[in-house]
C-alpha cells in the first residue's frame, strides 16, 4: 500500500473574496520527488505555505504525514515544523554568519549537542553536500550561487527531516549551476532514500523537473489541472501542459 507524505482534500484559499487555491485534491507520495509546476500567479507559493502550515485554509483539509496541521496549536506546529528542510529561492543565508555558522544554527537553535558532536555534525552535512573545507569559513557574499545554494540544503538537512521543501531552487542561476543545483537534489533524494526523504519542488524549469521527478502537478489559477507519474505527464493531453513543455 502507498504511503503519502502530505494529503491535500478540498484545499480552498480565499484573500478578500477571490480563490487564489480552488477546491485542491492530491496525495503527494512518500519517498519520492514531487514538483509543482505553473506559470507565475498559478497560486505555487500559496500552495507551499500551506503544506508548511503559514498559511491556514479557507475551506479543505491538509495532513502532513498522518498530522491535520489545522489541529496543532502554535508551538505545536513551530515543533512540527522541524519535520521540514527548506531551501529558499535564494539560499536565504544568515550574511552575517559564516559558511559553517549558518549550518550550525538550526543545530544550535533546537538541539544540546557537545562542540564536538556540532563540529562533526555540520562538516559531515558540508561535506555531503560537496563543498571543500576551504569553504567553511567563508561568508555568503563570498560564495558563488551554487555553492549558497549548497549550503542552504546542508543546513536544510540539519535537523534530519523528513519533508524537503525547495522553493524555485534554480532561480536567477545560469545553465551550468542550474544542472548542479538540480543533480544535488536529485541525489540528495537518493542519498536519503532508505529514510524515505520526501522531496516537493516548486519551479517553473520543465526540463529539469521531468528530468529528476517522480511525479508532476501543474497548477494553473489556482487549479491543479494535471497530476501523474512523470512519464505520463510528458504525454498529457492537456493543451495547456503542451504549451507549457513547448515554450520551455
Amino acid at each position: 500500500m502507498k504511503e503519502f507524505a502530505v494529503e491535500i482534500d478540498n484545499l480552498v484559499k480565499e484573500y478578500s473574496g477571490v480563490e487564489v487555491l480552488k477546491n485542491i485534491s492530491m496525495k503527494i507520495p512518500k519517498g519520492k520527488i514531487t514538483t509543482i509546476l505553473g506559470f507565475s500567479g498559478a497560486g505555487k507559493s500559496t500552495l507551499l505555505k500551506h503544506i508548511l502550515g503559514i498559511s491556514k485554509p479557507s475551506e479543505g483539509l491538509i495532513k502532513v504525514m498522518g498530522t491535520d496541521l489545522g489541529s496543532l496549536h502554535s508551538k505545536e506546529l513551530r515543533d512540527f515544523r522541524r519535520n521540514f528542510g527548506m531551501v529558499f529561492q535564494y539560499a536565504a543565508l544568515f550574511d552575517s554568519l559564516s559558511t559553517f555558522e549558518n549550518v550550525a544554527f538550526p543545530l544550535r537553535e533546537f538541539l544540546s549537542l557537545g562542540n564536538n558532536e556540532l563540529h562533526d555534525r555540520v562538516e559531515n552535512l558540508l561535506t555531503a553536500v560537496g563543498l571543500e573545507q576551504d569553504s567553511f569559513n567563508l561568508y555568503p557574499h563570498e560564495l558563488s550561487g551554487g555553492m549558497r545554494k549548497r549550503v542552504g540544503l546542508a543546513r536544510a538537512l540539519a535537523l534530519r527531516p523528513k519533508i524537503m521543501l525547495y522553493d524555485e531552487p534554480t532561480t536567477g542561476l545560469d545553465p551550468i549551476t542550474t544542472k548542479t543545483v538540480n543533480d544535488l537534489i536529485f541525489d540528495t533524494a537518493n542519498d536519503q532514500s532508505e529514510h524515505e526523504l520526501t522531496s516537493i519542488i516548486i519551479s517553473h524549469d520543465v526540463k529539469a523537473s521531468l528530468a529528476i521527478s517522480d511525479y508532476i502537478a501543474f497548477l494553473e489559477s489556482g487549479e491543479v489541472i494535471e497530476y501523474l507519474p512523470v512519464e505520463e505527464f510528458k504525454s498529457s493531453n492537456n493543451s495547456m501542459i503542451k504549451k507549457f513543455i513547448e515554450l520551455s
